[in-house]
């Protein structure tokens, strides 16, 4: 919440918006083929706050990014529900 507050815009944090619907078995183990397949579907956006995404650019945080898949499944959950410009931002890579 305070980086939003922080940035001197008038960003809005909104950390409750990406649900995720789906149980998926650990990453670890999987290629990135397996990885994309595992999340797909497992995120949607909450459906009575989807109208605030219209036209909006939006910062998607990822703790740990390893191949990638949760990141690009979250975005096209992003993109489907109207967001105009999706950037990612990973803390840490691990090696795939």
């Amino acid at each position: 919440m305070k980086l939003a507050a922080q940035s001197g815009t008038r960003a809005q944090l909104e950390y409750a918006l990406l649900l995720r619907v789906k149980n998926t078995q650990p990453q670890t183990a999987l290629k990135r083929p397996a990885r994309l397949e595992n999340v797909k579907g497992a995120f949607q956006i909450d459906p009575l706050r989807a109208g605030v995404l219209a036209g909006k650019r939006v910062v998607l945080v990822d703790d740990v990014m390893t191949s990638g898949a949760s990141l690009f499944a979250s975005a096209s959950v992003l993109r489907a529900a109207g967001a105009a410009h999706i950037t990612g931002i990973v803390l840490a890579r691990t090696p795939q």
